[in-house]
């Protein structure tokens, strides 16, 4: 199989490139500079870059995130939303890894078993949310969720056999969670993290495609 990673110098990017290089696959590692969600130029660039005579990827995952930069983080109220913090989390929880789909599927194989991954989260679950808060990130996830469906349903026109998913790898120990680790609460290595995802990868079948899915294979009601 031969993969991108997008996101491959964030912890968990980083533990699924390795993860599959590991097993013998072929893999493209795409970060910033060079890839940049916020930049359709850029993503462009890299779609060109990944699909080669010799590389024509079967798997492709978008490894990022935002959850807090610099002064901003999670809301804990209404009153705290800020519009272009708000915007900011769109730019790359929802438009980055959509633009990434728009760019990359059409590198991808038009027959035959295909998975386009992104990393989402249940709290992007509308109907799993029970406590309210952190507003933008939920949204912003909740709406990446709503675009994985719809892609899902029209790249089968592309290729029948391709699956689009989006994960939630659960609580891992990277930069993006370390301010808001609890303890006591069962916190995965990227390694483990990595290791999980794969697995439920290697078990998707078409009929996944358009769905939520925790890193222990469980589906979650968008």
């Amino acid at each position: 199989m031969s993969a991108v990673i997008i996101g491959a110098s964030g912890g968990i990017g980083a533990a699924l490139a390795e993860a599959l290089e590991e097993e013998g696959q072929t893999v493209l590692r795409l970060s910033r500079p060079e890839i940049d969600l916020t930049d359709e130029a850029s993503i462009a660039a890299a779609s060109r870059r990944a699909r080669t005579p010799e590389l024509v990827p079967e798997l492709v995952i978008v490894a990022t995130g935002i959850l807090h930069d610099g002064g901003h983080g999670p809301e804990k109220a209404l009153g705290e939303l800020d519009p272009a913090w708000l915007a900011r989390q769109y730019a790359i929880n929802t438009i980055g890894p959509a633009l990434v789909a728009k760019h990359f599927l059409p590198t991808m194989p038009r027959s035959g078993r295909s998975i386009f991954a992104v990393l989402s989260a249940r709290v992007g679950s509308i109907g799993d949310n029970r406590v309210g808060g952190w507003h933008g990130y939920r949204a912003s996830k909740a709406a990446l969720n709503q675009l994985i469906r719809t892609i899902a349903i029209e790249d089968k026109r592309r290729n029948d056999r391709g699956i689009v998913v989006a994960l939630d790898p659960g609580n891992v120990d990277t930069k993006l969670s370390t301010p808001f680790q609890q303890s006591g609460r069962d916190l995965f290595t990227p390694a483990r993290a990595a290791v999980q995802l794969l697995d439920v990868i290697d078990g998707f079948t078409p009929r996944d495609s358009g769905r939520l899915f925790s890193w222990d294979g469980a589906e979650i009601t968008p």
